[in-house]
């Protein structure tokens, strides 16, 4: 059994005349934000006592703040405020950290700052009140803690047995108490910096053009310097035509070709696209027929009464049917 804890040893050391213990193990320093938590399993003197170690070290340029575990997160502290908290390290302590309170924790604490607790650990994991050792360590990096390190691991003493039992209902002996150190990360929740990454100067190393040589690239030049240069030597575009390409075109070429063999009587074919159809004027081809202008309802003569909406003959006077009309350009409009 552990007669007696840790601290304990320390204040004994501290009434022999022996300062500075505070600062040996956990590293305080003159200047630096000590929280220091505490609950109802231990005494207001032990308390007292390693509150007042701290201030000996950190003195008066340091901060130091007493919290209950129990209005922790009502305290309303900064973020970034402590360099360093303290948990459950007083002697006779039974604290047991929820993940709320780590969570709370690790929202005081600067970038880089350190935790130190002491926690009872159920071995057995039988009892849903207490962790076991590796669930407190998941506890601590969901909280988003790094750098956790197990500094002492000893059985409680009967004081502190009695104390645990007493606080969280625990019947069993199973029962070790963890001290450990966990470090926050070295940046803010939330903070963003720019990656350095390599492969985008590749990226746009290969996208960049070849660089020629400076003798090619001049070669390949052409510059206004260039056009009076007597080595330079320009084609006229005239010169690229023939005396036929020059020569006016017959207009009897121009006519249209002659389908067929050119032994029968020319005629033009059915869907003639060559202009043949034109030309004869729907002679000489029985497949070829004059379209016939008809009237869709067969009223457009009688008038506007009695015609339809986008008739092309409305506005204009009845007319006799076969009557040759002329429309105007304004009512020619395209369907």
């Amino acid at each position: 059994m552990w007669p007696h804890t840790v601290l304990q040893r320390d204040f004994t050391q501290r009434e022999n005349g022996k300062q500075g213990f505070v600062m040996d193990r956990f590293d305080i320093k003159t200047g630096h934000n000590v929280a220091v938590i505490w609950d109802n399993s231990t005494t207001a003197e032990s308390q007292t006592r390693l509150v007042q170690d701290i201030r000996a070290v950190t003195g008066e340029l340091g901060y130091v703040a007493m919290e209950n575990i129990e209005r922790l997160r009502m305290s309303a502290h900064r973020e970034s405020t402590f360099d360093l908290v303290f948990s459950g390290l007083a002697p006779g302590s039974a604290t047991v950290h929820s993940s709320e309170i780590f969570a709370e924790i690790a929202r005081i604490l600067k970038p880089g700052g350190r935790f130190y607790f002491r926690e009872p650990v159920c071995v057995s994991g039988d009892f849903n009140k207490l962790k076991t050792g590796s669930q407190l360590s998941t506890t601590l990096k969901l909280a988003g803690f790094t750098e956790i390190t197990e500094i002492h691991t000893d059985p409680p003493t009967a004081e502190e047995l009695s104390s645990i039992k007493q606080s969280v209902g625990y019947q069993g002996n199973n029962l070790i108490k963890k001290e450990l150190m966990a470090k926050k990360p070295n940046f803010e929740v939330g903070s963003s910096a720019q990656l350095k990454l390599s492969f985008l100067k590749k990226a746009k190393a290969a996208m960049e053009k070849p660089q020629l040589d400076a003798n090619t690239r001049k070669a390949w030049t052409l510059s206004a310097m260039d056009m009076n240069d007597d080595d330079v030597d320009l084609i006229d575009s005239d010169e690229l035509l023939d005396e036929a390409d020059l020569k006016k075109p017959d207009p009897a070429s121009l006519r249209t070709m002659d389908c067929g063999d050119g032994k029968k009587k020319k005629r033009a074919c059915k869907n003639c696209t060559c202009g043949l159809a034109e030309e004869l004027g729907g002679k000489g081809s029985k497949d070829v027929k004059m379209l016939q202008v008809k009237s869709s309802c067969g009223s457009c003569y009688l008038g506007d009464a009695f015609r339809c909406a986008s008739c092309p003959y409305m506005g204009m006077p009845a007319f006799k049917p076969g009557e040759k009309i002329l429309l105007a350009d304004q009512t020619l409009t395209d369907a």
